[in-house]
């Protein structure tokens, strides 16, 4: 399976990964105030963007294809910095010794039980209103710069400040665009529990936006048990997808974490 991707600047290169149910485009704001340090690569993972099907679950998998897509590019062991779902393959990468460095942001895999299945039930939900929300109600929810804020609010730190198109297209992508990939995604990860361990001298840093509320702040704490070595940067005001709350701080956090 061949891997949608975009690729722009000089430098070092920077691989980033989306969250499940996302594009590449989420990365968007964040890849201007990169390119002129980084050599950037923006990646669709499998059934998800422009990447075809089948939908793959298991993010080992994909860390499997992303291997082979630095080696297809020629880029060695580059940079990688994943949000969510993403942020858990940058940490299996780093895992494997195939990365010079991994940054994640709000990182899948550092929950207890019923945190889970929160997560689970707010991806279930979105993928509903996604692919059963009539447009028209869509257009008047998110319009609205108050009631869009319930709706988005567990993705976002700051909803009412993003453009109303483009919320549109977040909701599409958890419902009809990319169902099958969030739907394998969420199986996966009903019997999954152990994020991947350390491994040698590769840096890691671990930002966390301090108002997500579907991978809460508090995980962290999780994380800088199995990761006792790792750079840890609290982000007061971000949600869960902080590249779109502030792509400013994002773009400090990724370049300081790929400063090696």
């Amino acid at each position: 399976m061949s891997l949608a991707y975009d690729r722009t600047g000089t430098g070092e290169p920077l691989v980033l990964l989306h969250g499940l149910g996302h594009r590449r485009q989420a990365w968007a704001s964040v890849v201007p105030l990169l390119s002129a340090d980084r050599d950037v690569i923006t990646v669709d993972l499998p059934a998800m963007g422009e990447s075809p099907l089948p939908a793959v679950g298991d993010y080992r998998t994909m860390a499997d294809m992303l291997e082979k897509l630095f080696g297809d590019l020629g880029i060695g062991r580059p940079h990688v910095a994943g949000n969510s779902l993403g942020g858990l393959i940058a940490l299996e990468l780093a895992a494997r010794g195939s990365v010079r460095s991994a940054t994640a942001l709000s990182p899948a895999g550092f929950w207890n039980t019923p945190e889970k299945y929160w997560c689970m039930a707010v991806f279930r939900l979105a993928g509903f209103l996604g692919d059963k929300m009539p447009d028209r109600a869509a257009d008047l929810i998110i319009g609205n710069r108050f009631t869009r804020v319930p709706l988005f609010g567990l993705f976002f730190g700051r909803p009412s400040r993003h453009d109303a198109a483009t919320l549109k297209e977040e909701l599409r992508c958890l419902g009809r665009d990319h169902r099958a990939a969030v739907d394998a995604g969420l199986e996966y990860f009903r019997e999954w529990s152990e994020p991947p361990a350390p491994a040698g001298d590769i840096p890691v840093t671990i930002a966390w936006g301090q108002r997500d509320l579907l991978l809460f702040p508090h995980q962290a704490r999780r994380a800088r048990r199995v990761y006792p070595a790792a750079g840890f940067v609290a982000l007061p005001g971000l949600g869960h997808l902080p590249m779109g709350d502030d792509p400013e701080r994002v773009a400090a956090v990724l370049l300081e974490g790929s400063r090696v």
